[in-house]
């Protein structure tokens, strides 16, 4: 909000929420229904396309999300961070199109002149184009001088500008009452066309469409119109943007340019792309995870991954996305964090869950996880941390596979596993004397059975997985044949049925060991995140969610990559090599990593 808000900063739709799309339904049954039913010479065909034109608008913009995430995790113009609070203060992106739209049904269903626009008309695009450069651009520059008076700024246009590290949706996250005044102005040229009759379909779409175009293109925080094109066609730098709306000739006319735009396009468009001291690969999991990665929606991947209801309603272009990396697709970068002088990305391979577990499918995720280790080689990179499914024994042999490959690499190859191990240990409750062993085995359960052995507490498993437990904890007689399901301490791993959690007594607390959370059947039952710690306020650029973990929070292998370059450990952790984990949960600690004991 603004530093003090003013009156109408809410929009009135606010307590729908994501249901404030209901009250377009209404007109979009009724061009429908109105379309299909009258003449040809009645039909209203600006009143039909109204509904279409705003998902155009959407999707525009989403796409521009999207390409400007992608393109600023690896360079930007204004190089600082972007926070949760801001995600969450542009949420409401999307309310200025919704506006628009409920206008435009609104007229033209109280207007007759509108039911007989035409499509196209030359003299409305021409008659728009010289209301916009002279007088609309004009009062724009005042009315944007006006909104950095104290009084407007404080109330209206700091909401704005609070967004320091700008995205393309910023251009349209103002307060209602400033909108309205916006909607007055830029609503004009329309009036003027439909009063002097040279109104036309495509000219008023396309001056919306235009202003989306050239706002994004303004506040998406990289560079890529190229100096050549000033130098060729010098006027050009009089239409793009200062206090005027795109048009800084104004500025110019009152002294308000910025003399150094010229100097920051220059050094925007020169400037190298980072090259990070730890890169951590993840994957796409659930087929909706698509739209959580960083690069997707902003608002749903600030959040822990989870299904929404309007996500379902995507779900042919969700299949369709996961058919297409199925044959094609590349790493990218996700996310780029700083931490101190250390710099950070995470890189995401093209593949989801289920493919992991395809045997068609092994060859080709090794090779990008081959091709991201060499290319994050050349990089000079110092560790590689391996996320989810990128460490499986089946796939790997947890990261072995690959320093076997590649002896000579100087890039070291990290899973995680005595940060895991260390993690899953904090997390037995003090006093606990007994715990059961469910899911799939791996050498993090097998090291953590063997160290509670020597502790002392048993460890209750059986069939396969108490075969298994048996050579890693040397017989210990504290690993015990489970005869039930008594225990108030679980630690699970994949596998863990719906069945065997419906026989837990009530406040069991259930402890994962793997990367994936157990779904979640009890409520009377105490669930722990995955393996993760919460990260310190010097780690910057923190805007997304990891999977399923809180705000804030990342998962042992990402953690653990981060802590072993600080460090400077030499060792690959892979395969069956661990670290000291005592060595490595203090090494946590000293750099603020904290505990994440709250459970979910």
């Amino acid at each position: 909000m603004a530093s003090k808000p003013g009156f109408l900063s809410d929009w009135p739709w606010k307590p729908l929420g994501n249901f404030k799309y209901a009250l377009v339904a209404p007109f979009v049954a009724h061009s429908i229904y109105s379309f299909a039913t009258k003449e040809a010479e009645d039909r209203n065909l600006f009143n039909l396309l109204v509904f279409p034109f705003m998902l155009w608008r959407l999707i525009h913009s989403q796409i521009w999300i999207s390409y400007s995430r992608y393109r600023t995790a690896k360079l930007r113009i204004v190089d600082k961070s972007i926070e949760f609070e801001q995600v969450d203060r542009e949420r409401d992106w999307d309310d200025n199109i919704l506006m628009v739209s409920l206008v435009y049904y609104l007229v033209s269903l109280t207007d007759p002149a509108i039911a007989k626009m035409p499509l196209w008309k030359p003299d409305g695009a021409i008659v728009t184009f010289l209301l916009h450069v002279g007088p609309i651009e004009f009062l724009y520059y005042w009315l944007h001088r006006a909104l950095h008076h104290h009084y407007l700024y404080s109330r209206y246009h700091s909401h704005h500008h609070s967004s320091i590290v700008t995205e393309p949706i910023t251009s349209v996250v103002h307060p209602f009452a400033e909108h309205l005044a916006y909607l007055a102005l830029f609503g004009a040229p329309m009036v003027i066309l439909n009063l002097t009759g040279t109104a036309s379909i495509l000219a008023i779409f396309g001056y919306i469409a235009i202003f989306d175009f050239l706002n994004n293109l303004g506040h998406c925080n990289f560079e890529f119109i190229p100096t050549w094109l000033f130098r060729v066609f010098p006027p050009l730098k009089y239409l793009l943007t200062n206090l005027s709306l795109f048009m800084p000739i104004y500025d110019y006319v009152y002294g308000t340019f910025d003399k150094s735009s010229e100097t920051l396009h220059q050094t925007s468009l020169e400037k190298k792309e980072d090259k990070p001291d730890v890169v951590h690969l993840t994957h796409l999991t659930t087929a909706e995870s698509v739209y959580h990665m960083r690069l997707g929606f902003a608002s749903v991947s600030s959040e822990p991954q989870k299904s929404k209801w309007y996500l379902k309603l995507m779900s042919p272009v969700t299949w369709w996305s996961m058919i297409i990396t199925s044959f094609y697709g590349k790493t990218v970068v996700a996310e780029r964090n700083q931490f101190g002088d250390l710099k950070v990305q995470s890189w995401a391979i093209p593949r989801f869950n289920v493919q992991y577990f395809s045997q068609w499918q092994r060859k080709a995720i090794n090779g990008f996880i081959e091709n991201a280790i060499l290319e994050a080689e050349s990089r000079g990179t110092k560790v590689l941390s391996l996320g989810l499914l990128n460490q499986s024994k089946e796939l790997n042999q947890n990261g072995e596979f690959y320093i076997q490959k590649f002896p000579n690499l100087k890039l070291r190859v990290v899973d995680g596993s005595a940060l895991t191990i260390a993690i899953v240990l904090n997390n037995v409750p003090q006093g606990t004397t007994q715990v059961l062993l469910r899911g799939k085995v791996t050498k993090v359960a097998c090291i953590v059975a063997s160290v509670l052995c020597k502790k002392g507490i048993q460890v209750a498993a059986d069939g396969e997985e108490y075969e298994k437990l048996q050579k890693a904890t040397k017989q210990s007689e504290n690993l015990i044949r489970a005869s039930g399901y008594e225990q108030k301490v679980w630690l699970v791993g994949e596998g863990l049925s719906d069945e065997e959690q419906s026989r837990a007594d009530k406040g069991t607390v259930i402890i994962p060991f793997s990367s994936f959370p157990p779904i979640k059947v009890r409520d009377d039952c105490l669930y722990h995140h995955t393996p993760a710690m919460i990260i310190p306020a010097s780690l910057e650029n923190v805007d997304s969610c990891e999977n399923w973990l809180p705000r804030r929070v990342m998962s042992a292998p990402r953690v653990a990559g981060m802590v072993h370059a600080l460090e400077g450990w030499s060792e690959h952790e892979c395969g069956s090599t661990i670290l000291d984990i005592g060595k490595v949960w203090e090494a946590c600690l000293k750099h603020g990593f904290r505990p994440l004991t709250t459970p979910y």
